[in-house]
């Protein structure tokens, strides 16, 4: 290999390169700085179970989120399950997404706009934030576009191998997240339509605006036949991820009632909200708008595989989600790269023109193989006009490379607009990961202030505990870590001035009300004992954890537990912390 080509290679890697580095160096940075929220909390209760347990686990509750927790369990095996050993798979695909929505963008529209659609989405908050999370949809995004890209590459040469590949990258699209399989609608509707648009006349370069069917085959038939087996091909590979993913379907559809009985309908302002809340920054969000609706503008038909796959899926979740109750914005995160392929084709300016080939998608002029050079007029390099006319062709595609250098530079200086535009929203989403961010629950700080205090017999009561909430598993996580994990500023001088421990450090007060733990109901939550007092009879201290800031916390406990504490107990002491309030209670008398 030529030292020139070697050279060649190397450069077009960094196209692909440099996006995933800066979005595997955002999203190490501070990844532990906002503690698990409720989400992650499900998702370390579930990955920590034995396998036999997870898969009870999914047969009654987070069947969708299975898979995912199934390779978090492995995972945490070999690295442990602090905030670091969670997060960091969902960093690790996120870095992938980045590389691939790249990778993507210059086959679509060159490798400028590739390199400036994956840098896009690497300063984007919202890329942090779910690059920073313990949840599948890192996962799915990198699913989405790496399923889009053997997409491309079985319509440009359609075989039994790469539609193979693409079938299992559905399946595994389905098996992160089952409701991004509304991206298959905007893949159908890109087959179709390049099985549809008439060819053109065999060796003539298509236009700049050519469409998804002309592949530059004939009128003999044979464009026909080719794009047929491109229809079939893509049919057959969805079947088989469709039949792979029908267990999982069904229960899936069994547990819904239960799993989403939190989300409010969907209404039309949700819409309009939606870029600022996919890209976790209202200015951000409206900046990749903007530059995606240019970039679809500029690109014409090039643009219709992209744009399908950034508005579809949002149109049919909305629709969707008019009758049952489906909208998230987080859950549609996999379409944003799909926005910033657009982006990346606006700030990289002009598309190149296209050159002829067999797929049925548009695709940028292919360079030529590093260390040769582009063929040139008939004569060039000889005397005469036709050198001329062969030195005046060099200086043009010089000048061409001017241009895309300028053009490249000046993207590049509006990603870097657009990422200091996005940092307040950056420091933002390394606070908290809650949603909304003014209802953060400071697990951490409530478990360091029972472990700061804690004596042996000590008790603890949660109210509530049979939402999603989760105020148990989260002081239960926070008191099984080392004492250098708790937050500063949280007060660690016993409360009632009694001697504490004064470190989380892995003793735990007892859940004196347990009668049924979460494994032996195969779900996320636990049975309380019938008869409170009972439970409570020989404790002397009770640490009592409610939710929000409650000036009487005792007030705050419904029914027979309330009942019990109140006639047995008086409050000590009173410890409010950010959505979430501790007191210690003592025994009367």
């Amino acid at each position: 290999m030529s030292k020139t080509r070697y050279s060649g290679r190397w450069v077009g890697s960094l196209v692909w390169a440099v996006p995933l580095m800066v979005t595997l160096v955002a999203g190490c940075y501070g990844i532990s700085r906002a503690q698990p929220w409720r989400d992650e909390l499900a998702t370390w209760s579930a990955a920590t179970r034995p396998v036999g347990d997870l898969f009870r686990l999914t047969r009654t509750v987070d069947a969708a989120t299975g898979p995912y927790y199934l390779l978090v369990h492995a995972w945490t095996r070999l690295l442990g399950d602090s905030v670091t050993a969670l997060r960091l798979p969902s960093v690790l695909a996120m870095a992938g997404a980045a590389g691939l929505t790249a990778v993507l963008g210059r086959r679509l529209f060159g490798a400028p706009a590739g390199l400036l659609a994956g840098l896009l989405f690497a300063v984007l908050p919202a890329t942090s934030r779910y690059a920073q999370e313990a949840r599948p949809y890192a996962l799915v995004t990198l699913f989405a576009v790496l399923v889009t890209l053997l997409l491309v590459r079985a319509l440009d040469r359609p075989g039994v191998l790469r539609w193979s590949f693409y079938t299992a990258a559905v399946a595994g699209l389905g098996l992160a997240h089952l409701l991004a399989l509304g991206l298959l609608a905007a893949h159908a509707v890109v087959v179709l339509t390049a099985r549809s648009t008439a060819p053109h006349r065999p060796g003539t370069a298509k236009p700049d605006d050519a469409g998804p069917g002309d592949d530059g085959s004939g009128d003999d038939g044979s464009g026909g036949r080719l794009r047929d087996r491109r229809l079939s091909g893509w049919a057959v590979a969805v079947l088989g991820a469709v039949l792979v993913l029908a267990p999982l379907l069904v229960v899936a559809q069994g547990q819904r009632s239960h799993q989403l009985d939190w989300i409010a309908p969907a209404r039309l302002a949700d819409l309009a909200a939606l870029p600022g809340g996919l890209a976790q920054g209202g200015v951000v969000g409206g900046v990749l708008v903007g530059l995606a609706a240019l970039g679809a503008a500029r690109s014409g038909w090039r643009g219709l595989l992209p744009g399908a796959c950034a508005v579809l899926p949002v149109l049919l979740l909305f629709v969707a989600a008019l009758a049952v109750p489906l909208w998230v914005p987080r859950y549609l995160f996999f379409t944003v790269p799909f926005a910033c392929l657009l982006a990346g084709a606006a700030l990289a300016g002009p598309s190149p023109p296209t050159a002829p080939t067999r797929t049925g998608l548009p695709e940028a002029a292919r360079p030529s193989p590093a260390g040769t050079k582009p063929a040139g007029p008939a004569g060039a390099g000889r005397a005469g006009p036709a050198g001329m006319a062969a030195g005046t062709g060099v200086e043009e595609a010089a000048g061409r490379r001017a241009g895309v250098a300028a053009g490249t530079g000046a993207g590049v200086a509006v990603v870097v607009l657009a990422g200091l535009l996005g940092l307040p929203d950056q420091a933002a989403v390394r606070h908290s990961h809650g949603w909304p961010r003014s209802a953060t629950v400071d697990y951490r700080g409530a478990a360091a202030v029972i472990a700061a205090g804690q004596r042996p017999g000590d008790a603890v009561v949660y109210a509530p505990r049979d939402g999603w909430l989760f105020l148990d598993l989260g002081v239960d996580y926070h008191l099984t870590r080392r004492g250098d994990d708790a937050p500063t500023g949280v007060p660690t001088d016993p409360p009632g001035g009694g001697p504490g421990t004064g470190t989380i450090a892995g003793i735990h007060p007892r859940d004196v009300l347990v009668t049924g733990d979460r494994r032996e109901r195969a779900d996320l939550w636990v049975d309380e004992c019938a008869r409170p007092a009972e439970c409570l009879a020989g404790v002397d201290r009770v640490w009592l954890v409610v939710a929000g800031r409650r000036d009487d916390p005792l007030a705050a406990v419904p029914g027979a537990k309330g009942d019990a504490l109140r006639a047995g107990f008086t409050v000590a002491e009173v410890r409010p912390r950010p959505g979430v309030t501790v007191a210690l209670l003592v025994r009367n008398g």
